[in-house]
Formats: structure tokens, sequence, C-alpha cells
């Protein structure tokens, strides 16, 4: 029989106190007796100890407890059998497309109309966006209806493979429908067909819905924004996917300022023209297409230029012109004040850097420190010798996302691993990083490692202290012959530390502002931002609307920017005749699947049902 937790068999030695306890006797009595009973009990004596296991077998108390004792841990070990189940039809997972091009007149209304219909005894609904998203697991058919009217659709690609596979694993135990309703124009990831064959062959019934008609529209499908001799240039793309010539009517805000003006394009069918902004305002500026066309989601651009303001960032240090140093310097939105210990009054920097490499922090160091992040301050600490278990306080300690340890070297090296792709690694190549001495750490629960060596050593790691936000970077960047790592010497090291400072609340690049649909970052801890539709409380956003949102302090333009999405003339008949051709030779459906029986509920009313029975035996000798 097998076991989910064999570990609890453990238990079962629990029954040798028992029997040792039942073997025990009390001590003879001496008495004067003749000499015939003595040597009639030397005869007895011999039996004595078969008598007593015998009276130990016999006894029903003992074999009641004995089974009690038993049945218990194996109750706790979990025992099942494992049987073959029929695959059930009851369980419907609706597969919904919320993706730009659904907003196109109604078909995203259509659609929810369509999911009504294959409403089921137990429902589970999943929106297909650039991830998929879980709105409904396993509920009855009231709370579906109740999910479906509240649905939008969003403004992202669709990964309706990723989407079917991730209804193949709510359906994996007990079998059952997925519906799959979109209009199929076009998607990110592998072709929905291939996942509707593969879904079918573990004996699922699935069934693709087309909705929509074609429709003319005229969108912006691109837009670059780059620094031209100190202020910024916008180059954007409208696309006219009429049949016929378009004059288009764009008008250009800058909600700031307040600052308005207009241009006109003359596009010809199934072609494109570029408008090009220059000198744009700080703050949010919007480009909107007068068009009433069918699409709304690619009618207006959003462009978020961040609010240059005097950055000041403390750098504390023992060690003279560290590679950390210098490559903060560089960056033109911050003014890097360096000292050799933090003073009592940090409030008016933005971000502060502990680098020591000797020196551990005093103690009321550390109480300011502490008050600066409790109130929202953001540090980010540098591996070294100061920072070891031996050399920092306990005080000192509690401020990191991580907990120290000693220093170890490593004479072939260590390789590092992205843990956690976010934008501060992109085109980071921590695979080119020699590093022969590192501080061994552990993360704290509640932190989030991004970076970790092959041994899952934490090397870039961030987390919460109060309101503030604190990163370990367990890369060390002395030079020279105390060098731990060659990272400081490759040419990614400073574009680490922009990024860094970027994600930490500075102004970073002007692309952190302005991102495409479908992109998702990590926050330092949870909290409540603005999106265009509301507000909510998340650690990991998803950018799956156009407009602004505010997150963590800064206002981030979100856009489409997809040609094919854009592209509403496009219609998935092809993927439905696709879907509804024969199958693949060689496709071996199941028609059912192998289901666990746990015995541990039948075990414990059997314990129970002894446990009574004992009571009446006790209490029929009258021990009761």
């Amino acid at each position: 029989m097998p076991f989910d937790n064999p570990l609890a068999l453990g238990a079962l030695a629990s029954v040798i106190p028992l029997i040792i306890l039942y073997l025990l006797r009390p001590k003879p009595l001496q008495v004067q007796v003749p000499s015939l009973m003595f040597l009639l009990d030397i005869k007895e004596e011999k039996k004595r100890f078969y008598t007593s296991i015998t009276k130990l077998i016999k006894d029903p108390l003992f074999l009641i407890q004995l089974l009690v004792l038993i049945l218990l841990a194996l109750a706790a070990a979990s025992p099942y059998l494992e049987t073959q189940e029929e695959l059930s039809g009851e369980h419907t997972v609706l597969i919904i497309d919320a993706s730009a091009s659904m907003q196109t007149d109604n078909r995203f209304s259509d659609a929810i109309s369509k999911a009504e219909d294959y409403v089921s005894k137990k429902n589970s609904i999943i929106l297909a966006e650039s991830t998929p998203v879980t709105v409904l697991e396993g509920e009855g058919s009231e709370a579906t209806y109740e999910t479906l009217d509240t649905l939008q659709a969003k403004a992202t690609v669709a990964d309706i493979s990723s989407a079917v596979t991730a209804g193949m694993r709510l359906l994996s135990q007990e079998g059952g429908n997925l519906i799959v309703i979109s209009d199929f124009t076009s998607w990110n990831g592998d072709d929905p067909v291939n996942a509707l064959k593969l879904a079918e062959s573990y004996g699922l019934t699935v069934q693709f819905v087309l909705v929509g008609n074609d429709a003319d529209n005229v969108g912006i499908i691109q837009g670059d924004i780059e620094a031209v001799d100190g202020s910024y240039t916008y180059t954007g793309v409208v696309k006219n996917y009429y049949n016929s010539r378009q004059i288009v009517d764009i008008e250009i805000e800058n909600t700031d300022s307040g600052r308005t003006n207009s241009v006109s394009l003359n596009i010809p069918a199934r072609s494109t023209k570029q408008l090009q902004l220059t000198n744009l305002g700080t703050g949010i500026t919007e480009v909107k297409l007068m068009e009433d066309d069918s699409l709304p989601a690619d009618d207006v651009a959003y462009i978020s230029i961040p609010r240059i303001s005097d950055r000041q960032l403390l750098y504390v240090t023992d060690t003279e012109d560290l590679p950390s140093q210098v490559a903060l310097s560089l960056i033109p939105t911050i003014d890097l004040n360096k000292l050799e210990g933090i003073p009592g009054d940090l409030s008016k920097y933005s971000i502060v850097v502990i680098a020591n490499k000797e020196r551990p922090l005093a103690s009321n160091e550390i109480n300011t420190l502490s008050n600066y992040l409790n109130n929202g301050g953001r540090a980010v600490f540098i591996a070294s010798e100061a920072m070891a278990s031996v050399n920092a306080q306990t005080e000192f300690q509690e401020l990191l996302p991580v907990r120290p340890r000693a220093v170890e070297e490593a004479e072939d090296g260590v390789t590092l691993e992205v843990v956690q792709e976010t934008r501060i690694n992109e085109d980071i190549e921590y695979q080119d990083v020699a590093m022969y001495q590192y501080l061994n750490v552990t993360k704290r629960m509640d932190a989030t490692t991004l970076v970790a060596t092959e041994k899952e050593i934490p090397i870039l790691v961030y987390g919460t202290v109060g309101d503030g936000t604190v990163v370990y970077f367990g890369i060390n960047d002395l030079t020279g012959e105390d060098a731990w790592n060659n990272f400081h010497n490759l040419p990614e090291y400073p574009v680490f530390w922009f990024k860094l400072a970027g994600w930490l609340g500075g102004t970073g690049s002007v692309q952190d502002y302005n991102l495409k649909t479908g992109t998702i970052s990590a926050l330092a801890k949870e909290q409540e931002i603005t999106t265009p539709s509301g507000t909510e409380t998340v650690s990991r956003v998803l950018y799956d609307q156009t407009g602004v949102y505010q997150v963590a302090g800064k206002e981030i333009a979100v856009n489409l920017y997809n040609d094919k999405e854009s592209d509403t003339s496009l219609e998935g008949d092809d993927v439905i005749e696709r879907a509804q051709a024969d199958d693949e030779p060689g496709l071996v459906r199941e028609s059912s699947y192998t289901a666990k029986q746990y015995l541990d509920t039948y075990m414990i009313i059997i314990v129970l049902a002894l446990v009574i029975l004992e009571l009446l035996i006790i209490r029929k000798r009258g021990e009761l």
C-alpha cells in the first residue's frame, strides 16, 4: 500500500511502550507455604513468561489499544489506493480571449454571451491575455454568470496556447470540457490548433468558438522615444487598415501644461505614415486620433516624460574610488554625495548606498538608517567583510533582506544564475561574471531573490523594512589584488547600476516610463497602484490596459503598439477549419484517469469505534 507521508510510519514505535506496560507485573507478596507448594511454584515459574504473553494477547484492552496506535500511525502516513475513474464532463473551463482585438465592435460582449451558453455544473474561467489569468476556479453556475458579467477585454496580445495549457491543468484529474472563445485573428506563443490537438489527446473535449466580423480601423501601431540634444523626440507610426485613402486628424495634448496641437495625415489604403513630435514636455502627452473607428485601444498613444528633479544619493564608504561610486556618478540625473559615515539626517536623500569594506556601522548610524528606512527610504548594501556576521551588529543585520554568515572562497569560481526575470536583469550577462569570493547569506523569508549562485546562495535580493526598500548586492566591488570578482570590468556593470537606481525610484531611462501592454514588473512589496480603470493592491503588475499607471510614484504610459492586433480586417475562419479537421493519426485518447482513494478517514472512524468499545469494556469491569 503506498503512502503520501511514509515518515509518519515512525509513530508505530509507540506500540513498544504499550507492550512493556502490559508486561510489567507488581512485586509478589512473600508468604509461608508448605514444601510441596514450593515445588509446584518452581514448575509454574518456568511458565510465567509464556503465561504473561498469553494473558497479554488475550486481554481485549491491550488488543484494542494496540490496534488504535497502529491505525493512528497508518492514518498519519496517508495511505491510499489507486483506482481508474472515468473522465467526467461536469467541469467546464471557459477560455475567453481578452486581447485588444476583442475590443472591436461587440466582439467581447458576443464572447460573454456565447460563454453563458456553455456554463455547466462546475466551471472555471481563464482570460487569455499575454499570460493566462484565472478569474474563477471550480465554481457553480450562479457564481460563473456573476463573474462573466464583470469581465472586460484588455489591451494585450493573447497567448491562447498557454491558456489552453492552464485549462488542461485544471482538468488533469477529473477531465471535462475546454471551450475557447476568440476572434482567432492573432496570438503569441504556439498555434492554438496544436494546443487543441494536445488537449484532445488527453481525452478532453475541446471546442473553438469564433466571434467577430472584419471591420475598418486606423491605429497607432508603433512609438519610439529618444533623447536628442537634451530633449525628447517621439516618432510614431499610424496605419490605415481601410481599403481607401483616409485623412486622419490628430490632436496632441500635454496634460501638465495644457498645451495642445493638431496635425493631419493623408494615409493611402493599407499604408502607414510617420508622426514626429520634438521637444516633448515633461509629464504625460496624449496623441489622439480623431477617428471614429472600430477599435479604441490604438486610437491614443500615451507618452510619459519623467519630471527631472535634483535627486540626492548618499554613498557611504571607507574606501576610495570604488567602481560602483564611479558608475552612479555617471548617471546625469543623480547628485551623488560621498561620506565616510551616515549623518544624523537622511531626509534629503532618495537613495543610500552602504559600501563599507572594513568598518561596520556604529550603533547611532544604524539607528539613523533604520528610521530612514521605516519612513520609506531606499538603501543598497554591497557585500563585504564588514557585513559578515562576526563583524556586523545584530541591529544592522535586521535591516538586510538576507542573513549574513561568513565570507567564502571558491577556487574554481561560482556560476551566477538569474532566478527571476525583471527589468533590472535585462541585458546583464551574469554568466560572464568570474566570482571567486562571496558572502555566504540566506534569504529572509519575506524577501525576493533575483540572482543567485548555482548552489542557491542569494546574490541580488530585495525586501522591505517598514515602508522602505532594501537591496542586497552580493557582488563586492573591490578592485586589484583584493577583488572578489571581475564584474566591475564588464561593460554591463554601469548598466546594472543605472537600472537599479532607476528601479529604486530614480528617473532612470525614459523607456522605464513607456511600456507595451503585456509587460510584467515586480514591486519591492505589496502596494496600492492606480491603473487606467481604478486602484489595485498588488506585488506584481501586469500592464494589460492602455493608459497611464501610477506605480511607486511613477507615471507609466502603456500602449498597445501591435500591428496584428490593430488589423481588425483579419478573420479567424482558417483556425476553425483546421481545428475541425480530422485528428492526426497516432493520437491515443484516454477515457479514464488514475485517482487516489485515501483511506485515512476510514481508519479514524475505526479508531473512534475502538475507543468507544474500550470504554464499554472498562465500564463492564467496574473500573469506570
